[in-house]
């Protein structure tokens, strides 16, 4: 059996001719794996990084399977970056048919960052207020039969559903990045409530530790994750994912013929199954106190 992440999604024989995928973080790992799925399932295809060089890369082997692909820049850091993809992606596309938010970062030292309206910590604004407004930006313009997926982590489970984000004191990069992972599932449910017409979804897609989301974390994380990277796959069954592997449930979620009869208002999924994410990523309060807090950080309402 093929080990492409369509195959092993078992979404093969869709076809996406057609229809315009947008996949964030794009440029290595997961996103590149779930981005050239979708160019080889016959999906237009718009490539998002920060690296120009690396954009290219994916955009020629796109185009390699005939798919017509563009790559355009933006740091998730800076919400004026953030519109300005959005901005961009409206200019080269009227629709957006499959929005794919895989980009994330994992930050060993604390740091505030602008958010638009207020400051948040760094590995919160990438990872969940990047999403947050690229998705409002582009609200418009996705299809009413689209998807919008949100790649989170079972690492949510670690997060306690606090969200003190406009202090680094005490930061902890391991604890920020769980919190940022819970804030994912609960934005995916808490959009799905509110995007009339597109499915919207979260999911797990695999541990890949040779994938670039841990180059910025702390020393002993990065020691630890390359000596996981250096085992060989026979070693590590069901802990360690190849960026193919983790991408299948990416993939199936935004090409998946069944995924918005199962879940149309949302959803947690793990493997290309529905899951139970955790307790507090099922609290309704929980769910609404991170949304206001995010319009008020970036200064959007939705």
């Amino acid at each position: 059996m093929s080990r492409n992440p369509e195959s092993l999604a078992g979404v093969a024989d869709v076809n996406l001719s057609g229809r315009t995928a947008v996949v964030t973080g794009a440029t290595s790992g997961i996103g590149r794996e779930t981005a050239l799925a979708l160019a080889r399932l016959g999906a237009d295809l718009v490539v998002h990084g920060r690296v120009a060089a690396a954009g290219e890369r994916v955009v020629a082997a796109a185009e390699d399977v005939g798919a017509d692909a563009a790559f355009l820049s933006a740091d998730f850091a800076d919400p004026v970056a953030v519109d300005g993809f959005a901005d961009a992606v409206r200019a080269h596309t009227p629709t957006v048919d499959l929005l794919v938010n895989a980009a994330g970062a994992h930050f060993s030292d604390g740091r505030l960052v602008d958010c638009g309206a207020d400051r948040a910590e760094r590995t919160f604004a990438v990872n969940h207020l990047a999403p947050f407004r690229l998705t409002r930006r582009l609200r418009d313009v996705v299809a009413d039969d689209g998807r919008v997926v949100v790649v989170a982590s079972r690492l949510h489970r670690r997060a306690d559903g606090s969200f003190d984000v406009r202090s680094v004191d005490g930061y902890d990069g391991f604890a920020a990045y769980c919190r940022s992972k819970l804030a994912n599932v609960l934005f995916a449910d808490a959009a799905a409530e509110r995007l009339d017409g597109p499915a919207v979804a979260s999911c797990h897609p695999g541990f890949v530790p040779g994938s670039g989301l841990w180059r910025e974390a702390s020393l002993p994380v990065r020691v630890a994750v390359g000596a996981l990277a250096a085992l060989p796959n026979v070693l590590t069954p069901g802990v360690v994912d190849t960026a193919a592997e983790a991408a299948a449930t990416p993939t199936w979620l935004a090409a998946s013929q069944r995924q918005a009869a199962i879940h149309p208002g949302g959803g947690y999924f793990v493997d290309c199954e529905p899951a139970e994410p955790s307790d507090v990523a099922r609290d309704d309060a929980v769910r609404e106190d991170l949304w206001a807090l995010s319009e008020s950080l970036t200064g959007l309402s939705w």
